[in-house]
């Protein structure tokens, strides 16, 4: 009748257990009280006890059972359903603005940059499950990949689809950061992020990096750039080979760190600089930690009581008990 789900409202009860033995041993100190004695010279003439009232105690069993599903039953035995609600209460609005240049085929990160960005980022995506994310890519001119949704399948889909050459080449910060902070001019969310990142210098365009700052700081947008590359020389594409394909070789990694550096002052941000895999991936993290979505959790309890089988079991008990004293245990009453 109790299983491992069972839980007590009021276990105080249970000390009243302790009865049980002291009415025991009052039982048996009452009936060698009642008893009379006689000294008699040999017991030869009596006949055995019979099995009848060798059950006598058993009347006295009956009581104490009847009164230990009685505490129980006082003690509240339930079983606890608990269900769980969220509330999401404060949204977050973001946009992911993905330099597409030739320079992101660079070798440097495994495979290379492109690749790794778009692994990490995927595993960005999936711990946003309560914000809403866009996609906006770039090169030498930039477009909205993916409107911002919450619908994480198709940011998902629409991040493995990015690849070079989809726009003309060239690095447009200005223009991804402009096209980014349009898709969230019109957010209603509390909190509206774009992380914006590149791997080199704004050398294309007719936004200027610092004008598309000013919008995103009008619209309250905060910003977040990564620049990405390692220090030194990195195995980037040089030209081309005749098949088409690219030819690799040295060059010298330029990013414009100074102008990430002020887009991010500017709207609230911060700056991060990605020089390998494990950065690139603690830089997504760190972000993520930064732009926390509030959520309440409200837990509902539902109780469902035990008590009603231990009262019927006290009662069985007693009648059981009572119907023994009127029936077979009646003439040693």
């Amino acid at each position: 009748m109790i299983g491992s789900d069972i839980q007590f409202a009021n276990p105080e009860f249970f000390w009243l257990l302790l009865l049980l033995p002291v009415a025991l041993l009052w039982f048996f100190f009452k009936r060698n009280k009642q008893g009379a004695s006689l000294k008699i010279s040999s017991t030869k003439g009596f006949s055995a006890p019979t099995l009848l009232s060798r059950l006598r105690p058993l009347s006295l069993a009956l009581r104490l059972l009847a009164l230990a599903a009685i505490i129980t039953a006082m003690a509240r035995p339930q079983t606890e359903d608990i269900s769980t609600r969220t509330k999401t209460t404060k949204g977050i609005d973001i946009v992911m603005a993905i330099d597409v240049s030739s320079s992101m085929l660079a070798r440097d990160l495994k495979p290379n940059r492109l690749s790794a960005l778009k692994e990490v980022a995927s595993d960005f995506i999936g711990k946003r499950p309560n914000d809403r994310i866009g996609l906006v890519v770039y090169a030498g001119e930039s477009y909205t990949k993916t409107p911002i949704t919450s619908d994480k399948a198709i940011v998902q889909n629409a991040l493995k689809e990015i690849s070079y050459g989809q726009l003309s080449d060239g690095t447009a910060i200005g223009m991804g950061l402009a096209t980014s902070v349009n898709r969230l001019k019109e957010s209603k969310a509390i909190s509206k992020v774009i992380i914006l990142l590149t791997d080199g210098v704004n050398n294309a365009g007719f936004i200027e990096p610092q004008t598309a700052a000013d919008l995103a700081l009008e619209y309250g947008i905060k910003t977040y750039t990564i620049g990405l590359g390692t220090n030194g020389n990195a195995l980037s594409p040089i030209g081309y080979n005749a098949d088409g394909s690219f030819r690799y070789g040295m060059r010298q990694v330029e990013i414009d760190e100074e102008l990430l550096q002020d887009i991010a002052d500017a709207t609230g941000g911060q700056y991060f600089r990605a020089t390998d895999n494990d950065s690139l991936e603690e830089i997504y993290e760190e972000i993520n930690k930064l732009e926390k979505t509030e959520i309440e959790e409200f837990k509902y309890y539902r109780y469902e009581e035990k008590f009603r089988p231990w009262i019927l079991l006290a009662g069985g008990l007693l009648l059981l008990e009572w119907i023994f004293r009127l029936t077979l245990f009646r003439s040693f009453i």
